[in-house]
């Protein structure tokens, strides 16, 4: 145990040394670092007069501008698509859902009013007054000892009207 501890130590040593050689050089061509110019060359390059100025662009081709032309067309098109999906649809739902949630608090108030009346006609036929009532009209029915009566409706007359005579100029006359 004690000699692997001691291997891994020299190993550590070693390779700290080796760092300590390589500290203050280039690295070796290759190794995908490029070497800057000597300063002169750069301040030589900044001071030339033609370092300033752009270099002149060549004329667009025709092919090339009706590309252009047509993803500019295509990315606009899909610009407009997008912004009718971020803004006009979900504006148009929520004006959709306003109206419908004003029309459900309608629905909801119309049914809050047939409960509360429901309810009031619950408690009045819970009451025996009422209980007695409906059994009088509806089922015909009297206490022991009452005696039912039953009018009947006197039958409707039976007269004949007297006969009419159309006249010549087609109106109805009647006779007296």
């Amino acid at each position: 145990m004690r000699e692997h501890k001691r291997r891994a130590q020299a190993r550590r040593a070693a390779t700290a040394r080796r760092r300590a050689r390589t500290a203050g050089r280039q690295p070796l061509q290759g190794q995908g670092t490029r070497r800057r110019p000597p300063k002169r060359v750069a301040e030589a390059r900044a001071r030339h007069p033609a370092s300033n100025t752009p270099p002149k662009k060549r004329p667009l081709s025709p092919r090339v501008k009706r590309r252009r032309g047509v993803l500019l067309t295509i990315f606009g098109a899909l610009a407009f698509v997008g912004f009718l999906f971020a803004f006009v649809y979900p504006t148009s739902t929520f004006l959709r859902q306003r109206s419908e949630m004003g029309a459900a608090e309608q629905r909801i108030a119309r049914i809050d009013a047939e409960t509360r009346r429901l309810g009031e006609e619950n408690s009045r036929l819970l009451t025996d007054a009422e209980v007695e009532r409906l059994a009088r009209e509806q089922y015909g029915l009297v206490r022991p000892g009452e005696t039912p009566y039953a009018l009947v409706p006197s039958a409707p007359a039976t007269t004949v009207p007297p006969a009419t005579a159309p006249s010549p100029l087609g109106q109805v006359h009647t006779q007296p």
